[in-house]
């Protein structure tokens, strides 16, 4: 009985964060309208590509709940919702909104701040993703990214990120004689620390790691990892094309939602550098967007995301072979699974 108030009580609450999502959506799209009017109009998905993405996140829930009821992580992780930050930043959400439509109606894609550091980026990195204001530089847009991305993907983000636990659980396997509080596992563009946060909870003992571009996000990450049990994440600015990383030194790599915002050689360049820095034996574990070769009933909802975001680099994603590069980069074994919107590729090392 428990068990099952408890999956009532998660469903619900996933469910509210749907709605809250889909009410949000609705209200700034007429506000827009109002406001800052655009010539293109965004062209609604089919109704069966919403059923089939509605059917797909009901899955997703039932693949969630089930992890936590194997024991992949604790089932506390399921409601997990920086409620005081929601209350903090969800009004700043709606005030950068005119900006963003601003933004998105001049195709002002590399609108910074003067007072940012863009010096020694990337060229690809220094963009407005999303139109966010700041790009992955300021830290309002640290402070904004993890609401805005719950509701953009209706409250499931997280759900999606926690698909890399049981394959990186399965893949450590691999190390049984190394004692826990041993195990080195690296997130790579971790952001703001959403998924390590997951790993360690699922991990309580491990050495976790992280990487990213931007100072704000880790700044943010060391705020929220510093806030909860067991030893503090590593965090690291970096480039993940060069990791500051000594050959074969984790047990296991990840990286969520990275690769979709990176060039084709750069995205390469990071599978690579991600082979060398894992341990042979080790699995690199990848969630990010699907893509045309195992959802290609999704391409409306593909084409409209980078149609309605600016995410330059997408649309080659879409059709990129992930699997290819993995080969290339010399891990084997790769194995796929999507997951609601997300993919989730696993390789190993060979030993």
């Amino acid at each position: 009985m428990a068990d099952t108030l408890t999956k009532l009580t998660y469903q619900t609450f996933q469910q509210s964060k749907n709605y809250f999502g889909l009410a949000h959506k609705i209200l700034s799209t007429r506000l827009m309208s109002l406001v800052s009017p655009s010539d293109r109009k965004s062209k609604p998905l089919p109704l069966d590509v919403l059923q089939k993405i509605h059917q797909r996140y009901e899955r997703l829930l039932e693949v969630d709940w089930q992890d936590a009821e194997a024991g992949v992580y604790p089932h506390n992780i399921l409601f997990d919702n920086p409620w005081d930050e929601f209350f903090l930043y969800y009004p700043a959400v709606w005030f950068d909104l005119p900006q963003i439509w601003e933004r998105a109606k001049q195709k002002n894609y590399q609108d910074f701040d003067p007072n940012l550091e863009t010096a020694g980026y990337p060229s690809y990195y220094l963009q407005n993703f999303h139109h966010q204001t700041g790009g992955y530089l300021s830290d309002l847009s640290a402070n904004l990214y993890d609401l805005q991305v719950e509701i953009l993907f209706g409250g499931s983000a997280d759900a999606m990120r926690r698909r890399i636990l049981v394959p990186l659980k399965q893949g450590l396997s691999a190390f049984d004689d190394v004692p826990a509080s041993q195990i080195k596992v690296l997130d790579i563009a971790c952001g703001t620390g959403r998924t390590l946060k997951m790993i360690r909870a699922a991990l309580p003992k491990a050495s976790l790691f992280g990487t990213d571009l931007s100072p704000a996000y880790l700044r943010k990450a060391n705020q929220m990892l510093s806030q909860i049990p067991g030893e503090l994440p590593q965090l690291l600015q970096a480039n993940a094309e060069e990791l500051p990383y000594m050959d074969n030194y984790f047990h296991a790599t990840t990286s969520v939602f990275l690769f979709h915002e990176l060039p084709a050689v750069a995205r390469q360049q990071v599978i690579e550098d991600a082979f060398r820095v894992t341990k042979p034996g080790g699995k690199f574990i990848i969630c990010d967007s699907i893509q045309m070769s195992d959802s290609p009933e999704m391409e409306p909802a593909m084409t409209g995301f980078y149609e309605t975001f600016h995410e330059p680099y997408y649309r080659h994603y879409m059709t990129d072979d992930l699997v290819e590069r993995l080969e290339k980069a010399g891990f084997e074994n790769v194995t796929t699974d999507v997951q609601y919107m997300s993919k989730i590729l696993v390789a190993r090392k060979p030993a």
